[in-house]
């Protein structure tokens, strides 16, 4: 699927209610902004991280984005009394312009990826976790409070929790937390693999994740780190096998480019290169 912005400057950014909307160089920083209800997401909001997620995927000088929340939480999860009467309808939420955050949709893997760090504080309940599963690097505050707790709603999570939190944390980590339900905190995240970092508050979190953001934008050749991603993708989803065949062709083109050009003269001339992405 191919999403357009109508926009006469690429650089204005779309005005969405619910979520914010940042450039940093070439970083798209997505801030959840609904905090009078806790970042809890009702239909509008599902809809506005959607096109975030597109615009972020669409944009070719965007190299890197970081999702983060404004407020005292990340998200206390679904709002159950907007969302369930059309959940259990069959209806999507997600809006034909947008692409799906927890990349379930299919269409994240096939197409050029965009590095996104996902950064927590706070609550981060049941949707808010599959959120950083979703993610490539995750950071959390000391302080945040996580619990996968739909089983103790009557449903089971159908964010991509029960596929990735096994993959990223082993099966008895996983199945500790996600047939529970209970709350645990950022160091047992860290320890079990959910994040990778953990900071001092939220601050010191966001600070850390545009930290990453910018060395993967202003560092990185982006054909390579793309490259790099579908890489990781290709060998999850298709196996090792099919990354492996990929290998070769790829890095072939790679060679090929300007970036790679740039990158070995940056080398002969000991300075830091300039990537243009082509």
């Amino acid at each position: 699927m191919t999403h357009t912005f109508n926009s006469p400057d690429p650089q204005i950014l779309p005005e969405l209610a619910t979520i914010s909307l940042e450039r940093d160089g070439h970083v798209l920083l997505i801030g959840l902004n609904r905090a009078a209800k806790r970042n809890s997401f009702d239909r509008g909001m599902l809809a506005d991280l959607a096109r975030a997620y597109a615009l972020l995927e669409a944009d070719e000088s965007l190299r890197a984005g970081v999702l983060f929340a404004h407020g005292d939480h990340f998200t206390a999860g679904l709002d159950l009394v907007d969302v369930a009467p059309a959940i259990a309808a069959g209806q999507s939420p997600l809006p034909e312009d947008g692409r799906d955050p927890w990349r379930l949709d299919g269409t994240w893997t096939e197409a050029a990826s965009t590095p996104l760090v996902a950064v927590a504080h706070g609550w981060c309940m049941t949707l808010g976790i599959e959120l950083l599963l979703a993610a490539d690097i995750r950071i959390a505050a000391a302080d945040t409070r996580f619990s996968q707790l739909e089983v103790r709603r009557g449903i089971y999570p159908f964010g991509g929790a029960t596929i990735r939190l096994p993959r990223e944390a082993g099966w008895g980590n996983a199945m500790r937390w996600l047939l529970t339900g209970d709350e645990f905190d950022a160091r047992e995240a860290h320890r079990i693999g959910l994040v990778q970092e953990v900071a001092n508050d939220a601050a010191a979190a966001l600070a850390r994740a545009r930290d990453i953001a910018h060395t993967i934008a202003d560092r990185a050749a982006p054909l390579g780190v793309r490259a790099t991603l579908e890489s990781a993708h290709l060998a999850r989803t298709r196996g090792e096998a099919a990354a492996v065949e990929r290998l070769r062709p790829v890095v072939t083109e790679l060679f090929a480019s300007q970036d790679a050009a740039e990158g070995v003269r940056s080398f002969i001339e000991r300075r830091d290169a300039n990537f243009s992405g082509r």
